[in-house]
């Protein structure tokens, strides 16, 4: 059994199998000639690609559970300090893959890129918020009270989504308060209308979901991998999924909306996931698969950061009427393998693209923590 210090294998395959299939959704050849689970779900419903981003905010709740130990002992003024300073390392992060490249040639001349039209939230803000709030609860209010800051927090977000709105793209209070303190030239539009799914009321839920890996990554480090915590880590898992199927016939489960039927679910999931792998990987000692996933898991922002910037910079640059990201599709991978196994294709040949930076650096010792 491992001792109280130990890290479990099984949390850095978790991690590391979400940043792989993060980059994999992220990065298809088209949208148009996509598999279905590869995308993500239209508005209400559940898809494996929409099981990414929850899980993300799981696994910083873990590696909570192993640095916010650490921190306890270092004096109030250098806890706030540590965690301040990393929520705004990576919310800036989160901002600058927005605004990249900065600069535009149009014209003929060299000008920055105004802010204006710059969104402001995105997945790292919210995962510098999800890091920030879900440390502050938990130095603060301790395990009680992020329990209790959980059940308030679901409860409470689906009262303001009922009370001031509905359930629609264009009704939501989400939509409406990113409207009124954002603006919409600061907002995501890709769903035809000014709408951030991930946007301010929506992240008040997202922190369960860094509080439930918190609460995992304790169960983990305190039995160790045991039929023990398998069990009560899939016991957990399975009332929750209970309780979010009951929830989601009056709050549908979706992910745009991070309703709070949406948040069980997939912490549920998350829950199963992080007990098989404890079974197959620290239990059974099924180790020769996992390496792969440990190189995604020990840079894991910065490939995901790397991911988002190299396919921006495909799509900034052309070969004849294609940018480079859709050239390299249309030319590379559809003739051969088809319209749909050459999207998929394409989205795994990047992927390991980014896998052989994260096993450069891992070989030469590199661990960058944004």
């Amino acid at each position: 059994m491992k001792t109280q210090h130990q890290r479990s294998q099984a949390i850095d395959v978790l991690r590391g199998l979400t940043v792989a299939l993060m980059i994999m959704v992220n990065m298809p050849g088209t949208p148009a000639t996509t598999y279905a689970p590869f995308l993500h779900a239209e508005w209400h419903g559940l898809t494996l690609t929409d099981l990414v981003f929850p899980t993300f905010m799981f696994v910083v709740g873990t590696a909570l559970s192993f640095t916010l130990e650490k921190y306890e002992g270092m004096g109030e003024a250098a806890v706030l300090k540590k965690i301040f300073t990393r929520t705004a390392l990576i919310f800036l992060c989160g901002f600058l893959m927005y605004w990249y490249p900065f600069f535009s040639t149009e014209g003929g001349s060299l000008t920055v890129l105004p802010l204006s039209g710059t969104r402001i939230f995105g997945v790292l803000q919210r995962i510098a918020l999800g890091y920030c709030a879900g440390s502050l609860i938990l130095h603060y209010w301790k395990e009680k009270g992020a329990l209790v800051f959980a059940v308030l927090a679901l409860l409470g977000y689906w009262a303001v989504m009922y009370g001031f709105g509905d359930y629609t793209l264009a009704g939501n209070a989400q939509r409406k308060l990113d409207l009124l303190v954002l603006g919409e030239a600061h907002m995501y539009h890709g769903e035809g209308i000014a709408f951030d799914p991930e946007g301010i009321l929506s992240t008040l839920p997202s922190i369960v979901n860094v509080l439930a890996g918190y609460f995992a990554g304790r169960l983990v480090r305190r039995l160790g991998a045991s039929y023990e915590t398998v069990a009560k880590l899939a016991m957990s898992g399975a009332v929750l999924t209970v309780l979010a199927l009951c929830w989601s016939s009056v709050f549908p489960l979706n992910k745009k909306l991070w309703t709070s039927s949406y948040t069980l679910i997939t912490i549920a999931i998350d829950l199963f996931t992080l007990s098989l792998l404890l079974y197959v990987i620290d239990m059974l000692g099924k180790r020769g698969w996992t390496y792969f996933f440990e190189v995604f898991g020990r840079n894991t922002l910065f490939i995901y950061l790397f991911s988002e910037v190299v396919a921006t910079t495909f799509f900034l640059f052309k070969i004849g009427d294609l940018n480079v990201f859709d050239w390299i599709y249309l030319n590379l991978f559809r003739p051969w393998a088809g319209a749909y196994n050459g999207t998929l294709l394409w989205a795994v040949v990047y992927m390991l693209g980014c896998w052989l930076v994260g096993y450069v650096l891992d070989r030469q010792k590199i661990y960058i923590k944004l």
